[in-house]
């Protein structure tokens, strides 16, 4: 999966990262790819998926990159880990 993909992602997460109610964002890469944003309220989100590049970088998806993909919007509730 090349043709502009890792230049895109790279873009979406720099472009994401400056828009109002944007809080970080998780990624892993293996045999299946997953990211993870995370957001103030659902009006950031719906204002970052109306976001002009992100909605032709989405179609390029879509049309070149992607056999599928999900999005699941969920509220956190609770957020802890453990790291030795």
């Amino acid at each position: 999966m090349e043709d502009g993909y890792n230049e895109t992602a790279d873009r979406m997460v720099e472009l994401a990262s400056e828009q109002p109610g944007f809080l970080g964002m998780e990624s892993a890469r293996n045999e299946i790819g997953i990211t993870v944003s995370y957001w103030k309220d659902l009006e950031s989100i719906k204002n970052w998926k109306m976001n002009a590049e992100h909605t032709i970088a989405r179609e390029k998806g879509r049309t070149d990159w992607y056999k599928a993909f999900k999005v699941r919007i969920a509220k956190v509730e609770r957020d802890y880990d453990f790291t030795r």
